[in-house]
């Protein structure tokens, strides 16, 4: 067999083809390199993003704004002082970009200005925080990365 041009040039393809087909199939199985969206119902947010944006406005204008902070319990929201406890209604959604199964929602209904979210729930590291609150007919939405 004469090795030529041709020759050269048609294993270079085939082994840039082999190449790229190997990287396909190891990205496509491989568990590390899955990533999962932020949520499921990507389209169905996406119609809702004007009344988040509303939301997070009123959030921003508050006088006295949440404040979340870690505690020797766990973490501890904190609302306005001047709010009473039964007229907040709303949830608290953790989200952990590193693994799906860590997150959850705690509905809020609480009989003092605070909400504790027990240290059990939360490992260390990164937590995308999103507070989706009511307080007299008036939506607020905080959304917040901490490090716990």
């Amino acid at each position: 067999m004469k090795f030529n041009w041709g020759t050269g040039i048609v294993i270079t393809i085939i082994a840039f083809i082999a190449f790229i087909m190997y990287f396909v199939i190891t990205m496509s199985t491989d568990h590390a390199y899955s990533h999962d969206l932020v949520t499921d119902k990507y389209y169905q947010a996406e119609l809702n993003y004007q009344q988040e944006i509303d939301a997070t406005q009123n959030a921003v204008n508050l006088e006295e704004k949440v404040k979340i902070q870690r505690d020797n319990k766990g973490l501890l929201i904190k609302f306005p002082e001047d709010y009473q406890p039964k007229e907040i209604k709303g949830k608290v959604f953790l989200y952990r970009p590193s693994n799906k199964q860590l997150d959850f929602e705690i509905p809020i209904s609480i009989s003092k200005t605070y909400l504790l979210v027990p240290e059990q729930r939360l490992l260390d590291g990164r937590w995308n925080i999103t507070i989706h609150w009511s307080y007299k007919n008036t939506d607020y939405l905080l959304k917040q990365e901490i490090v716990y």
